[in-house]
């Protein structure tokens, strides 16, 4: 064996280890485990149908392997979409060409959402409030709200912007959140980080005749903060008023606010929130007026200006009102060694970190295709350490805490040469107590039963039946569990299969 060969064994063994020694944790039996599926990127545009199907039904199969349970998908990127609608266009994301119905026709979104709830998976509908033309967009719909209203608009840079000033703008982004929530079988609303435009240098906010309108007293800064807080809390209770069980979450950028601008924020020097896009994170998250928090955490371990370990520890102390998760940039992960040890990617270093953190209770990654595309074996090692065992959802019991009631006549059946356990969902008086999925879990005959352990998990479902494995031992004990929208679960029924 020649050096070269003796130190690729060196390497790899030292990646095996290292998770063996960094993270004994108890395996969380609820975490979000995310992923956004972005269009930004045009790699849907003007590709049709068939393709974009099924290019997209690889990437769920892939993430449902490396056990990710919820999809954030945009379906809003520059007030425009990626579903029906008769309040916007067509995405040019999508066809090609805004204002084009896609060809032979299909609703993105209203697949998206059957594909995920087969695989287990929560569907989020991800839109963007503001952003009302992008740099590459050449041409508007004529019914594009930009189009049919201009003096509601400002010029930033090469984007053009839903001035967050003007109240009938926010009312139009509340009624096509609500559209959305009304048509659509979706688990969440999710929107990203883009509220005020990202400043460019030397280049002021051009909303001085709304603020003269609107504001013209007090601070700019607070005027600014609170046209975005009144959005965000209309959005909440347009939710709420139309499917309680919606989940509103958001993703802010990765720094709340510096140390240098207040002493309560974090030891970091980069763009903030607060004050350079006037989205108070904080606040929303005490309000109650969020459900759940990803802030795009995207740098490495020891980043001068934005550090991971020091942003992770600062988000765990400070927005753990409502559930806080990680979102991972995949590439940028893989490109940094752990300072820990440098023959290894961070992957590790950060999920062992994050996992430390009770508030922490889940991660999300941008983006799925290069999750699905395995760079340095990231995918590799979630499905292997950090996603090894299913992961039910993070409970919510603001929305709703009543758990629904049991499965009913769980019994072995024979069907085609087949063992199928099928069970009878239970009934439910209200939309909330609904039985939506079950979780199936194997135990051996005389073993404990814990149904607190995901490694006895064997399926999260929405079918009222189970496919059995074709071997198995003299005797299993399978045990069933009815999920509602928000994954309270209910009691347990056992049923021994001989």
């Amino acid at each position: 064996m020649n050096k070269m060969d003796l130190r690729c064994l060196c390497v790899a063994l030292v990646s095996f280890l290292l998770p063996l020694q960094s993270a004994a944790q108890l395996q969380p039996k609820r975490e979000f485990r995310g992923a956004w599926i972005q269009c930004v990127n045009n790699q849907f545009n003007g590709i049709g149908r068939d393709r974009m199907q099924s290019d997209l039904t690889y990437q769920l199969d892939e993430l449902q392997k490396t056990g990710i349970n919820a999809i954030l998908f945009q379906v809003r990127p520059e007030g425009d979409a990626l579903y029906q609608s008769s309040l916007e266009p067509w995405s040019r994301y999508l066809t090609g060409q805004q204002g084009r119905a896609p060809q032979p026709y299909w609703d993105p979104l209203a697949w998206m959402v059957e594909e995920c709830h087969k695989r287990g998976m929560e569907c989020h509908a991800w839109i963007n409030p503001y952003r009302a033309r992008t740099a590459g967009t050449t041409a508007m719909a004529a019914n594009h709200y930009a189009a049919l209203h201009p003096e509601r608009c400002f010029q930033y840079g090469k984007l053009l912007i839903f001035d967050p000033g003007i109240p009938e703008n926010r009312h139009f982004v509340c009624h096509v959140t609500a559209d959305i929530v009304r048509r659509y079988d979706i688990d969440g609303l999710h929107i990203d980080d883009y509220f005020y435009p990202y400043p460019e240098a030397g280049v002021p906010i051009p909303d001085d005749a709304t603020w003269q309108r609107y504001g013209a007293q007090g601070d700019r800064g607070d005027w600014r903060r609170q046209n975005v807080n009144l959005l965000i809390r209309e959005m909440h209770d347009s939710i709420q008023a139309n499917k309680p069980w919606v989940k509103f979450g958001v993703s802010p950028f990765g720094i709340y606010r510096n140390q240098r601008n207040d002493p309560n924020g974090s030891a970091t020097n980069g763009t903030q929130n607060y004050d350079d896009l006037y989205a108070d994170i904080l606040l929303w998250v005490r309000e109650g007026w969020i459900d759940y928090n990803i802030p795009q955490v995207y740098w490495e371990v020891g980043h001068k200006v934005a550090d991971y370990e020091t942003l992770v520890k600062w988000w765990a102390e400070h927005a753990s009102g409502r559930p806080l998760y990680i979102g991972q940039d995949v590439e940028k992960t893989v490109k940094y060694a752990d300072t820990r040890n440098p023959q290894v990617h961070q992957v590790y270093q950060k999920y062992d970190l994050q996992r430390s953190f009770p508030a922490i209770q889940g991660s999300c990654q941008w983006y799925a295709k290069a999750c699905v595309e395995n760079p340095a074996n990231y995918t590799t090692v979630l499905r292997q350490r950090y996603h090894q065992y299913p992961a039910l959802q993070p409970l919510m019991p603001w929305i709703d805490k009543k758990a629904p009631g049991k499965v009913k006549g769980v019994k072995p059946v024979s069907i085609d040469g087949k063992r199928i356990l099928f069970w009878t969902p239970p009934k439910a008086k209200k939309e909330m107590d609904r039985a939506i999925q079950y979780v199936v879990y194997r135990f051996d005959k005389g073993e404990k039963v814990d149904v607190g352990n995901p490694s006895h998990i064997v399926a999260i479902t929405r079918n009222s039946f189970y496919e059995l494995p074709a071997a198995l031992p003299a005797k299993s004990v399978y045990v069933v569990t009815a999920l509602d929208h928000m994954q309270n679960e209910s009691k347990p029924v056992k049923k021994t299969v001989k």
